[in-house]
């Protein structure tokens, strides 16, 4: 009995004692959950691990509040909240804590205060917080309503007008465009819009220059150091200076696009802005040549621009007065760039206006003749009507609009686009279907004997026979006819015509079944770009295009069989010499090194 009693006495203190362990085990907890790490030292990568959401919030806000004046090196946690935003870009929770004001607060901290700017890691934090709030409003309305309410207009706008270096230029360029797409955030921007366009236009004028001269001219060791960690971050290697000089380039294009897009928000929101962006005359000259490069292929860049100012009679009134804006217009309409399109939207827009009707016609009415064949291209349907259209709109039988006359050529091409677009084709519809077959069997004999004509070196008479069938041809025979252009453009790169080869190869392609798809005009007009001299960029984006049809016919085996021999089994080697030589000559530094 006692032994019970024992052992019930000592299994109920075993009891207690394991519950008063539990007791102090709670209370240490307790404890270590009151001197949490995150709050004690307010570091931003120990409050970001606090594994309490309630207390990680709380953490993460006071650090984001004690930051913008903190004495610190905090180049690192600035760096950490970047990848975040990166990771992360619609993620609600950093900026309902003060993410994007403290990175606003960040930004007039180090235009102010230069010399915390230059201490440690702080001479990057104004490229990572305007970058921070680039990517947390690339999407997000909401996020951009909290960048403006925290001031980061500003000194987003001191960026872009290169109170730093044209790295933070980049980001600022980038989070203001975002900050101008927005309908909630549109009008902050849009009261500084005296001071953003100027700004704007500057930086998308001169950024390709400022970048050669004071990163990519410069020996690796003379260049900012920061600048160069930011731009061979997670490169290692021996090939890191080539690396370099290629995002150089890259970000340089990213600079003179997103300082575009900027401009196109402010003057799709805004048409009062046409004027301001239109004053500077050098701009509209370079406008269409601003493409953004291969690397930025899906920015429309400076024809994009173009195409809000032809909406506004301002500018319209502008661009037909820039003959080099029309002239551009032109070279990219007959190119096979994915932007063509724009370029052709843009002179129907001039077109439809009765007051540059005249200037625009004499102009572009030889490029526009060569286009007049085109049925869909991209998101436009029946472009070769539209054209028509703008072109016989305002004139007479007398080639005159409103008692000016056309100059020679262009009265002569809008001429023989009223016969062959109205006359031929009334007179094609009056014929019976036997007539139309005989004139397609006639056009097939002369093709056949320019064929021959050619091959035996009488190139002259090649082009005649050529043109005799093309004007037999029935204008339903689209195929046929394609064919007969793109063999008169080879005759005429034979004899170094070269305007008229790159007209014929472009009535090819306009025939062709999508645009641009007919693999031997785009060969013969980068050949006769190249002779030309002036157009690499549409040399190289024709050539390119070849040789897409090239790989994608061998991969379907849709090339002759002697073209799929051993020996024919890579992209001809004249191609790629093409390709090497434009390249060379359309990098983005080509005009300013």
């Amino acid at each position: 009995m006692e032994i019970t009693t024992r052992s019930v006495q000592s299994s109920t203190s075993k009891s207690k004692s394991k519950a008063m362990a539990k007791i102090v085990e709670e209370e240490e907890q307790e404890e270590e959950e009151d001197e949490d790490p995150g709050l004690s030292c307010g570091c931003f990568f120990c409050a970001i691990k606090q594994p309490d959401a309630r207390l990680r919030r709380a953490s993460v806000a006071a650090f984001f509040r004690e930051l913008p004046y903190s004495e610190h090196d905090d180049g690192g946690a600035v760096v950490a909240v970047w990848r975040a935003a990166m990771d992360a870009p619609d993620d609600p929770e950093l900026p309902s804590l003060g993410a994007i004001r403290c990175m606003s607060l960040l930004l007039a901290r180090t235009l102010a205060d230069a010399a915390w700017c230059r201490r440690g890691q702080n001479a990057c934090v104004p490229y990572y917080a305007a970058h921070v709030v680039g990517s947390y409003t690339i999407r997000s309305s909401a996020h951009a309503e909290l960048a403006v309410a925290a001031g980061a207009v500003r000194p987003l706008l001191a960026l872009l007008g290169g109170a730093m270096t044209w790295v933070e230029q980049r980001a600022a360029a980038r989070a203001l465009g975002h900050l101008a797409s927005y309908d909630a955030t549109f009008p902050a921007v849009a009261r500084c819009a005296d001071e953003a366009v100027p700004l704007a236009v500057h930086a998308a004028s001169t950024c390709i220059g400022d970048v050669y001269a004071n990163y990519v001219a410069l020996a690796p060791s003379k260049r900012p150091k920061y600048q160069r960690d930011l731009l061979t971050r997670g490169l290692v290697g021996a090939g890191v200076d080539a690396a370099e000089d290629r995002k150089a380039e890259e970000w340089a294009s990213q600079l003179q696009c997103w300082s575009l897009y900027f401009l196109s928000c402010l003057a799709s929101r805004d048409p009062s802005s046409h004027a301001t962006i239109c004053q500077d005359h050098g701009f509209l000259s370079e406008l269409c040549r601003m493409w953004g490069g291969l690397a930025n292929g899906d920015s429309p860049a400076g024809v994009g621009l173009l195409r809000l100012l032809c909406r506004s009679a301002v500018g319209r009134g502008a661009i037909a007065a820039c003959p080099d804006a029309l002239s551009g217009l032109c070279d990219l309409a007959q190119s096979s760039d994915d932007w063509q399109y724009m370029a052709i939207d843009c002179l129907l827009l001039l077109l439809d206006d009765h007051d540059t009707w005249h200037a625009v016609a004499d102009a572009t009415a030889p490029c526009l003749v060569d286009l007049a064949e085109l049925r869909r291209l991209g998101p436009r349907r029946r472009l070769g009507d539209a054209i028509t259209s703008a072109l016989l709109l305002n004139d007479d039988d007398d080639g005159h609009v409103r008692g000016r006359a056309l100059g020679a050529e262009a009265k002569e091409s809008v001429a023989s686009l009223r016969e062959v677009k109205i006359e031929r084709k009334e007179r094609e519809e009056a014929m019976s279907r036997d007539e139309l077959l005989e004139r397609k069997l006639v056009a097939k004999e002369k093709k056949r004997q320019g064929n021959d004509m050619f091959w035996h070196g009488e190139v002259a008479r090649a082009i005649e026979l050529y043109t005799e069938a093309l004007e037999v041809c029935p204008l339903s025979a689209r195929r046929e006819r394609l064919v007969l252009h793109s063999n008169r453009a080879q005759c005429r790169l034979a004899r170094r015509e070269a305007d008229a080869a790159a007209s014929d190869a472009t009535r090819a392609l306009s025939l062709a079944r999508p645009a641009n798809a007919h693999a031997r005009s785009l060969w013969r007009r980068a050949q006769a770009y190249d002779m030309k001299g002036g157009m690499a960029r549409e040399s190289l984006l024709d050539c390119l295009a070849f040789a897409g049809a090239w790989i994608d016919g061998r991969k379907h085996g849709r090339q002759q069989p002697a073209a799929r021999g051993a020996n024919q089994q890579k992209l001809p080697y004249c191609v790629a010499r093409m390709i090497g030589k434009q390249m060379g000559v359309t990098g983005l530094f080509a005009g300013v090194s």
